[in-house]
């Protein structure tokens, strides 16, 4: 079972969040010269889980025959 995502970490900055093993920043194990995932309240600010409701929807306009 993988584990609960935490929404807002106090320091994420010092772990990796590529998958459900959560390593240390400086002792990544997913293999030689693997680069840290950064949290998502890093890349797009505290309100990250939000975020989905300010995105525009799909155009659902119907498509000319053609493209069909």
């Amino acid at each position: 079972m993988a584990k609960k995502f935490p929404q807002n970490p106090t320091h994420p900055e010092r772990i990796c969040w590529g998958c459900d093993l959560y390593c240390p920043a400086k002792a990544l194990a997913c293999g030689n010269g693997a680069d840290r995932t950064m949290h998502p309240v890093e890349l797009f600010g505290e309100d990250w889980d939000s975020f989905d409701s300010t995105l525009e929807k799909p155009d659902q306009t119907e498509r000319p025959a053609e493209l069909k």
